[in-house]
């Protein structure tokens, strides 16, 4: 019996990463974040994980948040990364090629074992079609 695909192994808290990289990028809307997010490998399946989520940054003053007038339909709630959240993107950016180093250094470590397999494909694409 086969095992199913694994999913992407993203740190735990990444999809709050994303968030503060996005908002750092421009002040966006929940609904423009969460297709924004899904593009960067974050599950936007469930939009009050993500509206909680924004929440959460904002009561830890990493967001700040405040209703605007649409041009088509109810005000909407635009949010905005705050000095504190710029800082805490930069820590996580930080984690983050960190983290890419150690992967980096096992996926080449683990080449050896692929490499027999499926030639001209690199390490990665080779372990993501296994």
């Amino acid at each position: 019996m086969n095992a199913p695909p694994a999913s992407p192994a993203l740190p735990r808290a990444f999809s709050r990463t994303c968030l503060l990289l996005l908002l750092r990028e421009s002040p966006s809307h929940g609904y423009d974040l969460i297709q924004q997010v899904a593009a960067l490998g974050v599950d936007a399946s469930d939009p009050g994980r993500l509206y909680r989520a924004l929440r959460k940054l904002e009561d830890e003053g990493l967001v700040h948040s405040a209703w605007a007038p649409s041009n088509a339909g109810p005000q909407r709630r635009i949010y905005q990364i705050t000095r504190a959240g710029s800082e805490e993107l930069h820590r996580c950016a930080r984690a983050l090629a960190s983290g890419h180093d150690h992967l980096e250094a096992f996926l080449s470590r683990y080449q050896e074992f692929v490499a027999l397999r499926g030639e001209g494909r690199s390490a990665t694409e080779r372990l993501v079609s296994h």
